[in-house]
């Protein structure tokens, strides 16, 4: 079945970048002029789907808002002339796609946010996509991970190689030695200790999930701090029925970190066609000095 719904959880409090985040979100953080949230619905949008379903918390209403349509400002825009910006203002998302908000009341952890999903999602397939990672890819990496779920039917995961001593950061991929991409997944470990790590693939933002999950998400014992973890979940279907591991194509920046932040606006400011020569030129600059 195509997948037509795509689930942002966005209800985090940013704490890592405080005190940005004290009265923003953090997924409306700017990669160069477009937040974090743009770019993960723009990734959706390019494989097809039309229904963004946001999880959302206590001060995320700018996220409400830059998807909504802003009267006064494209009235604005519309009477000083500046057809280019009235433009972009408009064609944030297309018109064929809808956005939904979903509160998540208390921070259960990520598997808990999917499930408060569950009733706008129903018994479809559909995307999971964390703004946090923002991976630049050639096509995006949700078309990509959608090709596979054509062909296989079955739910996705997103994986990357991993530095050994990064286990303890990332749910680890369990495969048979020696496969290829999309492995099928054996088994997956959250945060493994390097030397007990089953693989260096590690799960990432990304996944393209069949609605059996939502039956595993229910049932998942909390762990620690009462959080649900999706990755108990995926673990548990993966004992039901076959699940995918795909090592896409592309770039990926933790921005999720300070780190990560400052190097995906490094690379996209460097490749953005108003201010990227320039800014290139800076850096040469700069470097000689």
């Amino acid at each position: 079945m195509k997948i037509t719904k795509a689930v942002f959880p966005v209800a985090g409090m940013g704490t890592r970048f405080l005190p940005a985040t004290k009265a923003s979100p953090k997924e409306m953080m700017p990669i160069v002029d477009k937040p974090l949230i743009q770019y993960a619905v723009e990734e959706a949008m390019a494989a097809g789907i039309t229904e963004m379903i946001f999880v959302t918390g206590r001060g995320k209403r700018a996220i409400e808002d830059h998807f909504d349509t802003a009267v006064e400002l494209e009235l604005e825009l519309q009477q000083r002339g500046q057809k280019e910006l009235l433009r972009i203002v408009r064609d944030i998302t297309a018109r064929n796609v809808s956005c939904t908000y979903v509160r998540q009341s208390k921070a259960l952890g990520l598997g808990h946010a999917i499930l408060c999903a569950m009733p706008v999602v129903g018994d479809r397939p559909f995307a999971v996509v964390l703004a946090d990672d923002l991976i630049d890819g050639s096509p995006p990496v949700l078309k990509q991970m959608a090709g596979v779920f054509a062909r296989r039917g079955r739910s996705v995961v997103a994986v990357q190689n991993i530095e050994r001593e990064a286990t303890r950061r990332y749910g680890i991929v369990r495969i048979d030695k020696g496969s290829k991409s999309p492995h099928r997944i054996h088994g997956i470990v959250e945060k493994p200790e390097p030397k007990a790590a089953p693989s260096l693939l590690g799960v990432v933002g990304r996944y393209l999930l069949t609605p059996r999950i939502f039956h595993h998400l229910q049932r998942v014992k909390p762990g620690s701090g009462g959080e649900i973890q999706l990755t108990d979940a995926i673990a548990a279907l993966v004992g039901e029925e076959d699940v995918f591991a795909y090592e896409f194509e592309g770039q990926r920046y933790d921005c999720g970190s300070k780190l990560g932040y400052l190097q995906a606006n490094l690379q996209f400011a460097l490749k953005h066609p108003e201010v990227g020569a320039a800014f290139r030129k800076y850096l040469r600059d700069i470097a000689l000095k």
